[in-house]
């Protein structure tokens, strides 16, 4: 390293130094971007997946995405890390997923695994937060909505009933939820931005649908007049542009970023952006549950109701 570095400042000092440091330079990229390419001859040769990869986050990033959720929602580190653990811990979850992906119609295009990455984070949010409406826009083979379901069905058997309600103009997207997580979810095929118009009322939004610029924004903007007094928003292409991140700024919204850091796996991730209003978490005042336990519907005539809009509860978490 000492003659590495005596070399370097030798040929700074000739007229061709720039031309004969090349080596270094290219050296010194090279090591941020090797590790990461180690990993494509055998995913090529092992995975069958051509989009929405899937693969664990390491675990730094695990403690950064607890810390994230834990200033976001006011709960403590160990309580929002608690949740991130009991999703990666859901043997039954995992049966589940693997199980429908062996019988599923893109079985030759999906590995046969139960990881969610950066979502584990969404699901954190739910158990949290404990709303009473979930959507997420872009369903794909369901995994999101399976994982957002079973933190409904969770928060469910605690006293804090829930539903969820995915979009996807592709009508065979989706088959991942099933019994038992169609219990409290189902999805609602054609276009997003006129189902999100049957919705009256949502409490936790997840973008992940078409992630052209534009029509993230028609979505954020059909939304944010149903968007309850605490509403949380999730945006899942905020690694790509500034778009919620910018209705944030308008709308009087705080906006954080995750950077999704994968772990063994070429993919550089994604992350999850977060809009939401600061005095909406008051996770330190006791709530009395009672709120909670007002009558829910769970079918789908909720897209039909009149009903005043939800609210978001900051339950009383426990540490795991």
């Amino acid at each position: 390293m000492a003659l590495d570095n005596r070399v370097k400042r030798f040929l700074v000092q000739t007229p061709v130094g720039g031309i004969l440091l090349m080596p270094f330079r290219f050296a010194t990229a090279l090591r941020h971007y090797a590790p990461k390419l180690r990993y494509i001859p055998s995913w090529t040769l092992s995975s069958r997946e051509t989009t929405n990869f899937t693969y664990e986050i390491t675990a730094r990033n695990q403690e950064y995405l607890a810390h994230t959720v834990s200033v976001v929602t006011g709960v403590p580190y160990s309580t929002a890390a608690g949740y991130l653990r009991e999703i990666q811990e859901d043997e039954e979850i995992k049966r589940h997923v693997v199980e429908r992906i062996r019988k599923g119609p893109k079985r030759r295009a999906s590995d046969e695994t139960c990881v969610f990455g950066r979502r584990i984070g969404w699901y954190a949010f739910v158990r949290i937060l404990k709303p009473r409406v979930v959507v997420e826009t872009g369903v794909d083979k369901g995994l999101g909505s399976v994982l957002l379901c079973a933190a409904l069905m969770r928060n469910q058997a605690e006293g804090f009933p829930g539903q969820y309600f995915g979009t996807d103009i592709n009508p065979d997207a989706g088959f991942l939820l099933a019994e038992p997580y169609n219990s409290v979810g189902r999805i609602l095929y054609g276009d997003s931005i006129q189902s999100l118009q049957s919705i009256p009322s949502i409490d936790l939004f997840v973008n992940d649908s078409d992630h052209s610029a534009q029509y993230e924004r028609q979505e954020y903007e059909t939304i944010a007049s149903r968007l309850t007094s605490a509403g949380l928003i999730l945006g899942d292409n905020c690694h790509c542009n500034d778009v919620l991140a910018d209705f944030s700024t308008t709308r009087g919204r705080q906006f954080v970023f995750f950077r999704e850091e994968p772990r063994d796996h070429w993919y550089p991730g994604g992350g999850i952006g977060i809009s939401f209003l600061r005095e909406s978490f008051p996770a330190q005042r006791p709530r009395v549950k009672a709120l909670a336990a007002e009558d829910f519907h769970s079918s789908p005539d909720v897209l039909d109701s009149d009903k005043s809009e939800s609210q978001v509860l900051v339950g009383q978490s426990k540490a795991l």
